[in-house]
């Protein structure tokens, strides 16, 4: 049994298998997903588990180099882009349109739907390397 780190087995096996410069997406629970692209769903109910929490645990167990959020963001969900700021602390952030956004989402090797119910909360994570 898997001691620390993410315990989702789904999620375990797709950041084991990313290279430099893979993405994925952590999703609210209304981003639309492309039926090619892996759903990786965490959603219990509105707000569970929450778009935060989620990008906590993936930051804590994958090698990030570059994240992407819309420019929507900044004006209606402003609270949730500076949590993100914060927490990514130093890692490059992009802004492209919400549309830019999902039309990348399909070049990614999984999406993580959470239960977040607030607009906006969709994040690209690009892959960095541990050395």
């Amino acid at each position: 049994m898997k001691k620390n780190g993410i315990l989702n087995s789904h999620i375990s096996e797709v950041l084991s298998r990313l290279g430099h410069t893979d993405t994925i997406v952590i999703a609210d629970c209304g981003l639309p997903i492309p039926e090619e692209t892996i759903r990786i769903d965490l959603a219990l109910n509105l707000g569970t588990p929450s778009f935060m929490e989620t990008l906590q645990e993936l930051l804590a167990d994958m090698a990030v180099e570059k994240v992407t959020l819309a420019h929507e963001i900044k004006e209606l969900n402003p609270d949730i882009d500076e949590q993100v700021t914060n927490l990514v602390n130093g890692i490059s952030i992009d802004y492209i349109t919400h549309e830019e956004l999902k039309t990348l989402s399909k070049q990614a090797k999984a999406v993580i739907r959470t239960g977040e119910a607030t607009p906006y909360a969709n994040i690209i994570l690009h892959a960095g390397v541990i050395f």
